[in-house]
C-alpha cells in the first residue's frame, strides 16, 4: 500500500509538473505574437499613403500643377489632384459640399465666403498678382494702353463681375476713369486668355502671370502702377478634409521657400 501511495503520488507530480510547463511555454510565447502581429500594423501606419484634391484659382493652374508634381515627388505615394476654376464658383462648390482638401483663392473675398461656412479656417496669403492687358501677337486694333479698351471699335473680353479677375478689371477701369463694355464675359481669366489667343477679341484685362504663361501665343500691355490694381491669394485646408496631415503638408510646401520660387518664376509677387 505504501508503494502504491508513492507511485500514485508521482504520478500527480508529474501531472502538475507538465501542466506547469505547458502553461509557461503558452505564456512566453504570447508576446512573441503579438510582437509579429503588430510589426505589420506598425509599419503600414507609417507608410500610410493617401490622395488629395486642391481647388484652386485658374490662374494658378501652371504653377500649381508644378508645385503638385514637386510634393508628390518629396512625399512619395502621396497625389495631388487640382480643380481649377473661377475663385467664386469653387467657394460655392465646397460650400455646397463638394469634397476638396485644400482651396486656393485668387481673392480674399471668395476665400472669406468659406470660411463663413465654416468650411476652413486660419487661411494664408501665399501670393499677389497684378492686371496686364493682353492682346493678340499681331496686335489688330493697335491697342497701346488701358485706354484704348474704351474705344467702341476695340472689341475686349473680360472675366464675369463676380470673378476676381473681373473685380481687379472694374478697378483698373474705376482707376484710369473709363468705361469698357466689353463684347463677351468669361467664367475665368484663362478663358479671357483664350478669347485673346484665338483671335476672337482685340484685347483682354488678365493677370500679369497669364500673359507670361502663353508666351508668344499673346503679347502684353502693361498697365501703369499708378492705374492698376492687384489681388492677393490666400490658402486654407478644407475642415472636411479626410487627409488633413496631407492637405496641410502641400500647403505647407506653397508656403515654404521651393513653393515661393515656383510662383516667383511665374511672375506672382510676394504678398
Amino acid at each position: 500500500m505504501r508503494r502504491v501511495a508513492l507511485t500514485i503520488a508521482a504520478l500527480a507530480a508529474a501531472a502538475v509538473a507538465g501542466c506547469s510547463s505547458s502553461t509557461s511555454s503558452s505564456s512566453s510565447s504570447a508576446p512573441s505574437a503579438s510582437s509579429s502581429s503588430s510589426s505589420p500594423a506598425a509599419s503600414s501606419s507609417a507608410s500610410a499613403t493617401g490622395t488629395i484634391t486642391v481647388f484652386a484659382a485658374s490662374s494658378l493652374k501652371e504653377t500649381f500643377t508644378t508645385l503638385g508634381k514637386q510634393f508628390e515627388a518629396a512625399h512619395p505615394g502621396d497625389t495631388v489632384k487640382f480643380s481649377f476654376g473661377a475663385s467664386s464658383t469653387l467657394a460655392t462648390q465646397i460650400t455646397d459640399g463638394a469634397p476638396a482638401d485644400v482651396f486656393a483663392s485668387a481673392a480674399p473675398k471668395n476665400m472669406e465666403t468659406v470660411v463663413s461656412a465654416g468650411d476652413a479656417s486660419n487661411p494664408q496669403n501665399f501670393a499677389k498678382n497684378t492686371a496686364e492687358v493682353a492682346v493678340p501677337p499681331s496686335n489688330p486694333a493697335n491697342v497701346t494702353s488701358v485706354n484704348d479698351l474704351a474705344k467702341s471699335s476695340v472689341k475686349v473680353a473680360l472675366c464675369q463681375p463676380q470673378v476676381p479677375c473681373g473685380v481687379v478689371a472694374a478697378e483698373v477701369f474705376k482707376n484710369v476713369g473709363i468705361t469698357v463694355k466689353p463684347v463677351t464675359l468669361q467664367p475665368d481669366v484663362k478663358s479671357v486668355l483664350t478669347q485673346v489667343e484665338l483671335g476672337n477679341v482685340d484685347a483682354g484685362v488678365v493677370y500679369v502671370t497669364d500673359v507670361k504663361a502663353a508666351g508668344s501665343k499673346v503679347k502684353g500691355v502693361t498697365i501703369p502702377a499708378g492705374q492698376n490694381a492687384s489681388t492677393l491669394y490666400p490658402i486654407a485646408t478644407i475642415s472636411s478634409s479626410k487627409e488633413m496631415s496631407i492637405a496641410q503638408a502641400f500647403v505647407a510646401y506653397v508656403l515654404s521657400p521651393a513653393g515661393q520660387q515656383v510662383l516667383a518664376a511665374a511672375g506672382f509677387e510676394k504678398p
